[in-house]
Formats: structure tokens, sequence, C-alpha cells
């Protein structure tokens, strides 16, 4: 059930990144990835780690999910990665996601980062949200 759930919220989360179109447009088109293509241009959204924790009840199934979500640009300075960032915190932060097999309780952003890496030479940001799901009923 808990492995399930983070599928089906990793779902809802893509979706709602590829509908939102000031994402879209900050990314030169629709590039959110579970694993990122190798010809793909900067910038681009790649799924990071998933961390599931069992969030049951005496009467009711649920888990706690942790994600990640990176941010890759090339750009000179960390302005591009800090407006896709927040492009993602607006579209995910409290959104309100209807999954298919599962019901989203409450989904927060808990942690972000932005650093320059010098082996690859791009700023790589980092958000990690905390979603909470319950079966659907």
């Amino acid at each position: 059930m808990m492995t399930a759930a983070t599928a089906d919220l990793q779902k809802a989360i893509f979706a709602a990144l590829l509908a939102d179109s000031g994402l879209v447009a900050v990314l030169g088109g629709g590039k959110v990835f579970d694993h990122a293509p190798a010809s793909v241009g900067f910038p681009y959204v790649t799924f990071g780690r998933a961390s599931v924790y069992d969030w049951s009840t005496a009467t009711e199934p649920g888990s706690e999910q942790l994600l990640t979500l990176h941010v890759w640009s090339k750009a000179r300075g960390k302005k591009e990665t800090l407006d896709i960032m927040e492009r993602l915190r607006l579209a995910l932060d409290g959104a309100p996601l209807e999954l298919d097999r599962h019901r989203l309780v409450d989904l927060r952003l808990v942690y972000s980062e932005v650093r320059y890496d010098d082996d690859i030479d791009v700023y790589h940001g980092q958000l990690r949200f905390r979603a909470v799901t319950e079966g659907a009923a």
C-alpha cells in the first residue's frame, strides 16, 4: 500500500506540474522527468529520492512520504533556479491533488536549497515535500 501511494502521488504531481503553464514556460517546455534523457536541454526538473513511512492508525491505513524534486540550470547565477523553485512551490505546497487510488491529506514544502555544482557546471536546486496519504474511502 505504501509504495503504491508514492507512485500515485508522483503521477498526480507530474500532472500538476505539466498543467502549470507558468512552470512550462520557465522550463521552455514540459521538461519534468523521472529520469532526464541525455539529450534534454537545460533547465529541467527531475524527481529524486522518495522515502515512505507507515502512518496508519488503528482504523485506517496511511503513509507519510518525503519526496524530492531537483531543478537543474546552466544559467549564469541562481535566479533561473530560484524562479523555477518558486513555481514548484506555488504549484504544490498545500495543493489539493487528486490521486487515483489514495486520498492526499496534506502536501507541504519542508526544505529547499540551491547550490552551484562545480563538478558538472550547473545550479542545482532541491525541494523536499512531505505528503500524508490515506487509502481511498
